[in-house]
Protein backbone atom coordinates (compact mmCIF):
# COMPACT_ATOMS: atom_id res chain seq x y z
CA UNK A 1 0.00 0.00 0.00
CA UNK A 2 2.96 2.64 0.70
CA UNK A 3 4.38 1.49 -1.93
CA UNK A 4 1.90 2.31 -4.30
CA UNK A 5 1.08 5.32 -2.63
CA UNK A 6 4.76 6.26 -3.67
CA UNK A 7 4.22 5.53 -7.20
CA UNK A 8 1.67 7.61 -7.25
CA UNK A 9 3.03 10.54 -5.68
CA UNK A 10 6.01 10.29 -7.53
CA UNK A 11 4.21 10.26 -10.98
CA UNK A 12 2.53 13.13 -9.79
CA UNK A 13 4.96 15.16 -8.97
CA UNK A 14 6.77 14.60 -12.70
CA UNK A 15 3.67 15.16 -14.57
CA UNK A 16 3.29 18.52 -12.48
CA UNK A 17 7.08 19.17 -13.03
CA UNK A 18 6.33 18.61 -16.87
CA UNK A 19 3.41 20.79 -16.36
CA UNK A 20 5.14 23.75 -14.73
CA UNK A 21 8.26 23.45 -17.19
CA UNK A 22 5.82 23.58 -20.13
CA UNK A 23 4.39 26.77 -18.88
CA UNK A 24 7.25 28.50 -18.23
CA UNK A 25 9.83 27.29 -20.07
CA UNK A 26 9.52 30.33 -22.19
CA UNK A 27 9.18 32.84 -19.67
CA UNK A 28 12.57 34.45 -20.33
CA UNK A 29 12.10 33.95 -24.35
CA UNK A 30 12.71 37.54 -25.09
CA UNK A 31 15.52 38.19 -22.59
CA UNK A 32 17.24 34.88 -24.54
CA UNK A 33 16.89 36.70 -27.89
CA UNK A 34 18.84 40.25 -25.99
CA UNK A 35 16.27 42.21 -25.91
CA UNK A 36 14.07 43.50 -22.82
CA UNK A 37 10.98 41.46 -21.95
CA UNK A 38 7.65 43.13 -20.45
CA UNK A 39 6.41 41.18 -16.97
CA UNK A 40 5.02 37.98 -17.78
CA UNK A 41 3.18 35.39 -16.06
CA UNK A 42 2.56 31.81 -15.97
CA UNK A 43 -0.67 30.92 -18.04
CA UNK A 44 -1.86 34.69 -18.93
CA UNK A 45 1.88 35.83 -20.52
CA UNK A 46 1.90 39.84 -20.41
CA UNK A 47 -1.73 40.54 -20.47
CA UNK A 48 -3.50 39.20 -17.59
CA UNK A 49 -6.89 41.15 -19.05
CA UNK A 50 -7.04 38.24 -20.82
CA UNK A 51 -8.01 35.87 -18.26
CA UNK A 52 -9.58 38.27 -15.82
CA UNK A 53 -11.47 40.63 -17.80
CA UNK A 54 -11.49 43.33 -15.53
CA UNK A 55 -10.60 45.89 -17.59
CA UNK A 56 -9.72 45.79 -21.75
CA UNK A 57 -7.01 44.11 -22.80
CA UNK A 58 -5.69 47.78 -24.26
CA UNK A 59 -4.78 49.23 -20.96
CA UNK A 60 -2.38 46.40 -20.24
CA UNK A 61 -0.37 47.17 -23.88
CA UNK A 62 -0.79 51.13 -22.48
CA UNK A 63 1.39 50.14 -18.91
CA UNK A 64 3.81 48.42 -20.78
CA UNK A 65 4.08 51.02 -23.57
CA UNK A 66 4.29 53.69 -20.78
CA UNK A 67 6.92 51.54 -18.62
CA UNK A 68 9.42 50.87 -21.95
CA UNK A 69 8.66 53.85 -24.40
CA UNK A 70 11.35 56.58 -22.74
CA UNK A 71 14.07 53.97 -23.60
CA UNK A 72 13.32 51.09 -25.61
CA UNK A 73 11.70 51.07 -30.02
CA UNK A 74 10.55 47.60 -28.93
CA UNK A 75 9.89 45.39 -25.85
CA UNK A 76 8.83 41.50 -25.63
CA UNK A 77 5.78 39.84 -24.73
CA UNK A 78 4.10 36.99 -24.37
CA UNK A 79 0.45 36.39 -25.06
CA UNK A 80 -0.46 33.36 -22.73
CA UNK A 81 2.95 31.24 -23.68
CA UNK A 82 3.28 32.59 -27.23
CA UNK A 83 6.29 35.75 -28.04
CA UNK A 84 5.01 38.52 -29.64
CA UNK A 85 7.20 41.78 -30.09
CA UNK A 86 5.79 45.00 -29.36
CA UNK A 87 6.33 47.91 -31.05
CA UNK A 88 6.60 51.47 -29.01
CA UNK A 89 8.49 53.68 -31.02
CA UNK A 90 6.10 55.95 -33.79
CA UNK A 91 8.76 56.06 -36.84
CA UNK A 92 9.05 52.02 -36.20
CA UNK A 93 5.33 51.84 -36.71
CA UNK A 94 5.81 53.94 -39.49
CA UNK A 95 8.25 51.67 -41.17
CA UNK A 96 6.90 48.53 -40.43
CA UNK A 97 3.65 49.82 -42.20
CA UNK A 98 4.75 51.80 -45.04
CA UNK A 99 8.52 51.71 -45.81
CA UNK A 100 9.45 48.32 -44.62
CA UNK A 101 6.21 47.15 -45.73
CA UNK A 102 7.64 44.24 -47.90
CA UNK A 103 9.04 42.48 -44.27
CA UNK A 104 5.61 42.84 -42.80
CA UNK A 105 3.39 42.22 -45.98
CA UNK A 106 0.89 39.81 -43.56
CA UNK A 107 -1.58 39.96 -40.53
CA UNK A 108 -1.15 37.90 -38.25
CA UNK A 109 -4.77 36.34 -38.72
CA UNK A 110 -3.42 34.69 -41.95
CA UNK A 111 -2.26 31.72 -39.51
CA UNK A 112 -5.56 30.97 -38.21
CA UNK A 113 -7.72 30.61 -40.68
CA UNK A 114 -8.09 28.81 -44.38
CA UNK A 115 -10.72 28.14 -47.00
CA UNK A 116 -11.46 24.92 -45.85
CA UNK A 117 -12.45 26.42 -42.48
CA UNK A 118 -14.24 29.47 -43.45
CA UNK A 119 -14.34 30.63 -47.03
CA UNK A 120 -15.78 33.69 -46.92
CA UNK A 121 -13.37 35.48 -44.46
CA UNK A 122 -10.16 33.77 -45.40
CA UNK A 123 -11.02 35.58 -48.84
CA UNK A 124 -10.96 38.78 -46.78
CA UNK A 125 -8.16 41.00 -47.49
CA UNK A 126 -7.13 41.82 -44.26
CA UNK A 127 -6.68 38.20 -44.24
CA UNK A 128 -4.88 37.02 -47.71
CA UNK A 129 -1.10 36.83 -48.11
CA UNK A 130 1.41 37.34 -50.51
CA UNK A 131 0.02 37.02 -54.30
CA UNK A 132 -3.36 36.25 -53.43
CA UNK A 133 -3.68 39.65 -51.25
CA UNK A 134 -2.49 42.01 -54.25
CA UNK A 135 -4.51 39.82 -56.75
CA UNK A 136 -7.53 40.67 -54.35
CA UNK A 137 -6.53 44.07 -53.88
CA UNK A 138 -6.02 44.81 -57.71
CA UNK A 139 -9.97 43.53 -58.20
CA UNK A 140 -11.66 45.40 -55.25
CA UNK A 141 -9.71 48.95 -55.59
CA UNK A 142 -12.00 50.06 -58.63
CA UNK A 143 -15.25 49.28 -56.73
CA UNK A 144 -13.76 51.83 -54.28
CA UNK A 145 -12.93 54.83 -56.51
CA UNK A 146 -14.99 57.59 -55.44
CA UNK A 147 -16.80 57.97 -58.33
CA UNK A 148 -18.88 54.96 -57.55
CA UNK A 149 -18.73 55.98 -54.24
CA UNK A 150 -20.89 59.15 -55.23
CA UNK A 151 -22.81 57.01 -57.86
CA UNK A 152 -24.49 55.15 -54.87
CA UNK A 153 -24.25 58.65 -52.28
CA UNK A 154 -28.04 59.49 -53.14
CA UNK A 155 -28.91 56.15 -51.92
CA UNK A 156 -26.85 56.74 -48.49
CA UNK A 157 -28.74 59.94 -48.13
CA UNK A 158 -32.03 58.33 -48.53
CA UNK A 159 -31.00 56.14 -45.89
CA UNK A 160 -30.39 59.18 -43.44
CA UNK A 161 -33.86 60.27 -44.26
CA UNK A 162 -35.03 57.04 -42.54
CA UNK A 163 -32.83 57.31 -39.96
CA UNK A 164 -33.91 60.83 -38.81
CA UNK A 165 -37.82 59.33 -39.04
CA UNK A 166 -36.86 56.08 -36.85
CA UNK A 167 -34.95 58.32 -34.54
CA UNK A 168 -37.94 60.90 -34.20
CA UNK A 169 -40.40 57.89 -34.10
CA UNK A 170 -37.91 56.58 -31.14
CA UNK A 171 -38.00 59.56 -29.22
CA UNK A 172 -41.87 59.94 -28.87
CA UNK A 173 -41.70 56.06 -28.25
CA UNK A 174 -39.00 56.19 -24.90
CA UNK A 175 -38.90 60.42 -24.00
CA UNK A 176 -36.47 59.61 -20.97
CA UNK A 177 -34.90 56.60 -21.71
CA UNK A 178 -32.41 57.89 -24.24
CA UNK A 179 -31.62 56.13 -27.90
CA UNK A 180 -29.14 53.19 -27.72
CA UNK A 181 -26.91 54.43 -30.44
CA UNK A 182 -24.49 51.32 -31.00
CA UNK A 183 -27.65 49.67 -31.81
CA UNK A 184 -29.27 52.44 -33.47
CA UNK A 185 -25.80 53.03 -35.71
CA UNK A 186 -25.87 49.05 -36.54
CA UNK A 187 -29.49 49.39 -38.41
CA UNK A 188 -27.99 52.32 -39.90
CA UNK A 189 -24.53 50.64 -41.56
CA UNK A 190 -27.08 47.55 -42.05
CA UNK A 191 -29.44 49.34 -44.19
CA UNK A 192 -26.77 51.65 -45.46
CA UNK A 193 -24.05 49.07 -46.72
CA UNK A 194 -26.38 46.44 -48.02
CA UNK A 195 -28.38 48.75 -49.90
CA UNK A 196 -25.43 50.18 -51.40
CA UNK A 197 -23.52 47.25 -51.85
CA UNK A 198 -26.32 44.73 -53.11
CA UNK A 199 -29.08 47.10 -53.94
CA UNK A 200 -31.60 45.24 -51.43
CA UNK A 201 -32.93 47.42 -48.73
CA UNK A 202 -32.44 45.44 -45.48
CA UNK A 203 -35.60 46.82 -43.72
CA UNK A 204 -33.64 47.47 -40.30
CA UNK A 205 -35.21 50.41 -38.98
CA UNK A 206 -38.36 47.88 -37.86
CA UNK A 207 -39.53 46.72 -34.67
CA UNK A 208 -39.09 43.26 -36.40
CA UNK A 209 -35.51 42.28 -36.67
CA UNK A 210 -35.06 41.93 -41.05
CA UNK A 211 -33.19 38.58 -41.77
CA UNK A 212 -30.72 40.50 -43.69
CA UNK A 213 -30.14 43.26 -40.40
CA UNK A 214 -30.12 39.48 -38.37
CA UNK A 215 -27.44 37.79 -40.24
CA UNK A 216 -25.60 41.36 -40.32
CA UNK A 217 -25.60 41.33 -36.59
CA UNK A 218 -24.69 37.81 -36.27
CA UNK A 219 -21.15 38.61 -38.54
CA UNK A 220 -19.42 40.16 -35.64
CA UNK A 221 -20.84 38.15 -32.84
CA UNK A 222 -17.73 35.87 -31.97
CA UNK A 223 -19.09 32.62 -30.28
CA UNK A 224 -17.40 31.06 -26.99
CA UNK A 225 -15.88 28.37 -29.60
CA UNK A 226 -13.89 31.06 -31.17
CA UNK A 227 -12.82 32.59 -28.24
CA UNK A 228 -11.83 29.02 -27.23
CA UNK A 229 -9.82 28.82 -29.66
CA UNK A 230 -7.85 32.17 -29.47
CA UNK A 231 -7.14 31.08 -26.28
CA UNK A 232 -5.74 28.06 -26.90
CA UNK A 233 -4.18 28.62 -29.72
CA UNK A 234 -2.53 31.36 -27.31
CA UNK A 235 -1.24 28.24 -25.54
CA UNK A 236 -0.21 25.74 -27.87
CA UNK A 237 0.43 27.80 -31.16
CA UNK A 238 0.98 24.99 -33.06
CA UNK A 239 -3.23 23.65 -32.89
CA UNK A 240 -3.44 26.56 -35.80
CA UNK A 241 -1.31 24.51 -38.43
CA UNK A 242 -3.44 21.60 -38.22
CA UNK A 243 -6.98 22.93 -37.28
CA UNK A 244 -7.82 26.55 -38.41
CA UNK A 245 -11.38 28.25 -36.87
CA UNK A 246 -14.49 29.64 -38.60
CA UNK A 247 -14.99 33.39 -38.05
CA UNK A 248 -18.35 33.32 -39.47
CA UNK A 249 -20.81 30.69 -38.69
CA UNK A 250 -22.14 28.55 -41.66
CA UNK A 251 -25.47 29.85 -41.73
CA UNK A 252 -24.07 33.17 -42.09
CA UNK A 253 -22.16 32.06 -44.56
CA UNK A 254 -24.83 30.51 -46.33
CA UNK A 255 -27.46 33.05 -45.65
CA UNK A 256 -25.30 35.44 -48.05
CA UNK A 257 -24.42 33.49 -50.31
CA UNK A 258 -27.89 32.39 -51.29
CA UNK A 259 -28.55 36.46 -50.81
CA UNK A 260 -25.48 37.27 -53.42
CA UNK A 261 -27.67 34.88 -55.71
CA UNK A 262 -30.92 36.51 -55.66
CA UNK A 263 -29.15 39.72 -56.52
CA UNK A 264 -27.34 38.44 -59.07
CA UNK A 265 -30.72 37.01 -60.87
CA UNK A 266 -32.35 39.91 -60.33
CA UNK A 267 -29.70 42.31 -61.74
CA UNK A 268 -29.85 40.13 -64.82
CA UNK A 269 -33.65 39.98 -65.10
CA UNK A 270 -33.76 43.91 -64.63
CA UNK A 271 -30.72 44.12 -67.22
CA UNK A 272 -29.87 47.12 -65.64
CA UNK A 273 -26.49 48.54 -65.89
CA UNK A 274 -25.19 51.25 -63.95
CA UNK A 275 -21.96 52.75 -62.38
CA UNK A 276 -22.68 51.10 -58.57
CA UNK A 277 -20.95 48.28 -56.38
CA UNK A 278 -22.58 45.24 -57.44
CA UNK A 279 -22.31 46.20 -61.41
CA UNK A 280 -18.99 46.10 -61.16
CA UNK A 281 -19.05 42.54 -59.02
CA UNK A 282 -20.91 41.12 -62.33
CA UNK A 283 -18.45 42.34 -64.12
CA UNK A 284 -15.78 41.11 -62.14
CA UNK A 285 -17.27 37.46 -62.58
CA UNK A 286 -17.98 37.82 -65.94
CA UNK A 287 -14.63 38.94 -66.47
CA UNK A 288 -12.77 36.27 -64.16
CA UNK A 289 -15.23 33.46 -63.98
CA UNK A 290 -15.85 33.89 -60.37
CA UNK A 291 -18.66 31.27 -58.69
CA UNK A 292 -21.35 32.62 -56.40
CA UNK A 293 -19.12 32.14 -52.99
CA UNK A 294 -16.41 33.66 -54.76
CA UNK A 295 -18.42 36.70 -55.54
CA UNK A 296 -20.20 36.40 -52.11
CA UNK A 297 -16.48 36.89 -50.59
CA UNK A 298 -16.04 39.87 -52.27
CA UNK A 299 -19.05 41.59 -51.49
CA UNK A 300 -18.50 40.45 -47.57
CA UNK A 301 -15.86 42.40 -48.43
CA UNK A 302 -17.57 45.54 -48.52
CA UNK A 303 -19.97 44.73 -45.78
CA UNK A 304 -17.87 43.81 -43.11
CA UNK A 305 -15.26 46.46 -43.72
CA UNK A 306 -18.06 49.06 -43.67
CA UNK A 307 -20.24 47.51 -41.02
CA UNK A 308 -18.84 47.64 -37.17
CA UNK A 309 -16.24 50.14 -38.29
CA UNK A 310 -19.11 53.01 -39.53
CA UNK A 311 -20.99 52.10 -36.39
CA UNK A 312 -17.97 52.36 -33.59
CA UNK A 313 -17.43 55.76 -35.88
CA UNK A 314 -20.58 57.53 -35.83
CA UNK A 315 -21.67 56.52 -31.97
CA UNK A 316 -18.63 58.02 -30.93
CA UNK A 317 -18.53 60.89 -32.50
CA UNK A 318 -22.17 61.92 -31.60
CA UNK A 319 -20.84 60.77 -27.88
CA UNK A 320 -18.04 63.38 -27.74
CA UNK A 321 -20.52 66.04 -29.75
CA UNK A 322 -23.23 65.44 -27.15
CA UNK A 323 -20.50 66.23 -24.23
CA UNK A 324 -18.85 69.12 -26.07
CA UNK A 325 -21.97 71.29 -27.09
CA UNK A 326 -19.51 74.04 -28.17
CA UNK A 327 -17.77 71.56 -30.46
CA UNK A 328 -21.86 70.72 -31.97
CA UNK A 329 -22.81 73.94 -32.42
CA UNK A 330 -19.49 74.31 -34.66
CA UNK A 331 -20.11 71.54 -36.89
CA UNK A 332 -24.10 73.00 -37.41
CA UNK A 333 -22.68 75.70 -38.13
CA UNK A 334 -20.75 74.37 -40.73
CA UNK A 335 -23.33 72.24 -42.23
CA UNK A 336 -25.35 75.28 -42.21
CA UNK A 337 -23.21 77.05 -43.98
CA UNK A 338 -23.01 74.76 -46.87
CA UNK A 339 -26.09 73.36 -47.39
CA UNK A 340 -27.52 73.66 -51.14
CA UNK A 341 -30.36 75.72 -52.37
CA UNK A 342 -32.32 71.57 -51.96
CA UNK A 343 -31.06 71.87 -48.16
CA UNK A 344 -28.66 69.00 -49.35
CA UNK A 345 -25.31 68.84 -48.91
CA UNK A 346 -23.56 67.41 -52.20
CA UNK A 347 -20.92 64.21 -52.12
CA UNK A 348 -18.52 66.92 -53.15
CA UNK A 349 -19.29 69.27 -50.26
CA UNK A 350 -19.53 66.51 -47.86
CA UNK A 351 -16.34 65.25 -48.78
CA UNK A 352 -14.38 69.20 -48.15
CA UNK A 353 -15.84 70.13 -45.39
CA UNK A 354 -12.87 70.52 -43.18
CA UNK A 355 -14.84 70.67 -39.34
CA UNK A 356 -16.93 67.93 -39.72
CA UNK A 357 -13.72 65.32 -41.26
CA UNK A 358 -11.93 66.53 -38.27
CA UNK A 359 -14.63 66.08 -35.70
CA UNK A 360 -14.75 62.33 -37.02
CA UNK A 361 -10.62 61.68 -36.97
CA UNK A 362 -10.87 62.78 -33.46
CA UNK A 363 -13.59 60.18 -32.56
CA UNK A 364 -11.70 57.78 -34.04
CA UNK A 365 -8.37 58.32 -32.25
CA UNK A 366 -10.69 58.22 -28.95
CA UNK A 367 -12.22 55.52 -29.73
CA UNK A 368 -10.30 53.57 -32.07
CA UNK A 369 -11.90 50.24 -33.98
CA UNK A 370 -8.80 48.65 -33.85
CA UNK A 371 -7.16 49.13 -30.21
CA UNK A 372 -3.78 46.93 -31.50
CA UNK A 373 -2.49 45.69 -35.03
CA UNK A 374 -0.80 42.55 -35.36
CA UNK A 375 1.52 41.89 -37.99
CA UNK A 376 3.37 38.96 -39.19
CA UNK A 377 7.10 39.53 -40.51
CA UNK A 378 7.40 38.16 -43.38
CA UNK A 379 10.97 38.19 -44.22
CA UNK A 380 13.73 38.15 -41.82
CA UNK A 381 14.94 41.86 -41.16
CA UNK A 382 16.59 43.45 -38.54
CA UNK A 383 15.40 46.14 -36.25
CA UNK A 384 17.56 48.98 -34.16
CA UNK A 385 16.82 49.46 -30.66
CA UNK A 386 17.34 53.27 -28.91
CA UNK A 387 20.93 52.05 -27.59
CA UNK A 388 21.91 50.74 -31.15
CA UNK A 389 21.58 46.75 -30.59
CA UNK A 390 20.13 45.18 -33.46
CA UNK A 391 17.64 42.62 -33.22
CA UNK A 392 16.83 39.87 -35.55
CA UNK A 393 13.39 39.40 -36.71
CA UNK A 394 12.30 36.12 -37.59
CA UNK A 395 10.13 35.03 -40.34
CA UNK A 396 6.35 34.68 -38.91
CA UNK A 397 7.38 36.48 -35.70
CA UNK A 398 4.18 38.76 -35.10
CA UNK A 399 4.71 42.50 -34.13
CA UNK A 400 2.02 43.93 -32.32
CA UNK A 401 1.25 47.56 -32.58
CA UNK A 402 -0.28 49.53 -29.78
CA UNK A 403 -3.20 51.32 -31.48
CA UNK A 404 -4.91 53.02 -28.39
CA UNK A 405 -1.99 54.09 -26.89
CA UNK A 406 -0.44 55.90 -29.53
CA UNK A 407 -3.47 57.55 -30.17
CA UNK A 408 -3.89 58.24 -26.10
CA UNK A 409 0.16 59.11 -25.84
CA UNK A 410 0.48 62.88 -24.31
CA UNK A 411 3.56 63.12 -25.94
CA UNK A 412 1.97 63.18 -29.34
CA UNK A 413 -1.24 64.60 -28.65
CA UNK A 414 -2.06 67.28 -26.06
CA UNK A 415 -4.49 66.29 -23.28
CA UNK A 416 -5.59 63.29 -24.90
CA UNK A 417 -8.65 62.42 -23.63
CA UNK A 418 -10.13 65.23 -24.51
CA UNK A 419 -12.43 65.82 -27.46
CA UNK A 420 -9.85 68.28 -29.96
CA UNK A 421 -11.27 68.16 -33.16
CA UNK A 422 -8.77 71.47 -34.14
CA UNK A 423 -5.93 68.82 -34.25
CA UNK A 424 -7.10 67.54 -37.36
CA UNK A 425 -7.59 70.64 -39.20
CA UNK A 426 -5.81 71.94 -41.98
CA UNK A 427 -4.35 74.71 -40.63
CA UNK A 428 -2.67 72.94 -37.93
CA UNK A 429 -1.21 69.79 -40.17
CA UNK A 430 -4.09 67.84 -40.56
CA UNK A 431 -4.74 64.32 -40.52
CA UNK A 432 -1.32 63.76 -42.91
CA UNK A 433 0.90 65.52 -40.29
CA UNK A 434 -0.22 61.86 -37.76
CA UNK A 435 0.01 59.88 -40.58
CA UNK A 436 3.46 60.47 -41.86
CA UNK A 437 4.71 60.11 -38.26
CA UNK A 438 2.78 57.04 -37.48
CA UNK A 439 1.05 57.86 -35.13
CA UNK A 440 -2.80 57.74 -36.48
CA UNK A 441 -3.82 54.28 -37.20
CA UNK A 442 -7.90 54.12 -36.93
CA UNK A 443 -7.64 52.57 -40.68
CA UNK A 444 -4.30 50.79 -40.55
CA UNK A 445 -1.72 52.39 -42.65
CA UNK A 446 0.73 51.96 -45.64
CA UNK A 447 -0.69 49.43 -48.62
CA UNK A 448 -2.62 47.51 -46.37
CA UNK A 449 -4.68 50.43 -45.28
CA UNK A 450 -8.23 49.73 -44.87
CA UNK A 451 -10.04 49.49 -48.50
CA UNK A 452 -13.32 50.48 -47.75
CA UNK A 453 -12.23 53.68 -45.94
CA UNK A 454 -13.77 55.93 -48.16
CA UNK A 455 -16.62 54.24 -48.70
CA UNK A 456 -16.81 54.14 -44.02
CA UNK A 457 -16.29 58.17 -43.69
CA UNK A 458 -18.76 58.85 -46.44
CA UNK A 459 -21.42 56.54 -44.49
CA UNK A 460 -20.07 58.07 -41.14
CA UNK A 461 -19.88 61.95 -42.43
CA UNK A 462 -23.23 61.63 -44.13
CA UNK A 463 -25.11 60.33 -41.01
CA UNK A 464 -23.12 62.70 -38.39
CA UNK A 465 -24.51 65.39 -40.64
CA UNK A 466 -27.44 64.72 -40.77
CA UNK A 467 -28.37 64.41 -36.98
CA UNK A 468 -26.41 67.38 -35.83
CA UNK A 469 -28.95 69.15 -38.21
CA UNK A 470 -31.57 67.82 -37.11
CA UNK A 471 -31.16 67.65 -33.63
CA UNK A 472 -29.47 68.42 -30.56
CA UNK A 473 -27.67 65.78 -28.87
CA UNK A 474 -27.01 65.43 -25.04
CA UNK A 475 -25.91 62.15 -23.36
CA UNK A 476 -28.35 60.56 -21.54
CA UNK A 477 -27.92 59.59 -18.02
CA UNK A 478 -27.11 56.27 -18.13
CA UNK A 479 -23.98 57.27 -20.29
CA UNK A 480 -21.10 57.27 -18.35
CA UNK A 481 -18.57 60.34 -18.50
CA UNK A 482 -15.21 58.90 -18.95
CA UNK A 483 -14.01 57.07 -21.99
CA UNK A 484 -13.47 53.48 -20.29
CA UNK A 485 -13.24 50.98 -22.96
CA UNK A 486 -15.21 47.78 -22.54
CA UNK A 487 -13.81 45.01 -21.08
CA UNK A 488 -14.67 42.21 -23.27
CA UNK A 489 -13.65 43.56 -26.42
CA UNK A 490 -10.92 44.16 -28.96
CA UNK A 491 -12.73 46.62 -30.66
CA UNK A 492 -12.86 50.77 -29.09
CA UNK A 493 -16.16 51.28 -27.26
CA UNK A 494 -17.56 52.58 -24.21
CA UNK A 495 -18.01 50.64 -21.30
CA UNK A 496 -22.10 50.00 -20.65
CA UNK A 497 -22.98 51.59 -23.67
CA UNK A 498 -23.61 54.85 -25.59
CA UNK A 499 -27.42 56.41 -24.72
CA UNK A 500 -28.03 59.51 -26.36
CA UNK A 501 -31.06 61.91 -25.76
CA UNK A 502 -32.09 63.38 -29.23
CA UNK A 503 -34.00 66.91 -28.93
CA UNK A 504 -35.62 67.66 -32.57
CA UNK A 505 -34.72 71.35 -33.95
CA UNK A 506 -38.15 71.53 -35.46
CA UNK A 507 -39.48 71.43 -32.23
CA UNK A 508 -37.83 74.24 -30.23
Amino acid sequence: MLETWLITLTLAGIIGGLIYSFLTWNLNYWEKRGIKQAKSYTLVGSFPSTFSHQRNIAYDFDDIYRAYKQDENFVGVLMMRTPKLLVLNPALVQKIFVSDFQNFHDNEISQKVDEKSDFIFANNPFVLTGYEWKERRVEIIPAMTPNRIKVVYPITLDVCQRLIRYIKEQTKIKPTEGVDATELFLRYTSEVVNECILGIRANSFSDELSPIYANTKKLFNQTYIFRLYQLLTGFFPAVQHFYKMRFFTKDVENFFIDLTQKTIDLRHKQNMDRADFINYMLQLQQKRNLSTPELTSHVMTYITDGFLTTTTAITHCLLLLARYEDKQSQLRQEIAENLDEHGNLSFEVLSDMTYLDACLHEALRIFSPILFNKKLCTNSCELVNKNGSILKVEKNDVILIPAYSLHHDESIYEEPELFKPERFLPENGGLKSYRDRGVFLAFGDGPRVCLGMRFALTQSKAAIAEIVRNFVIKPNPKTRSDNTLTKDSFFGSLEGGVWLDFESIDSK
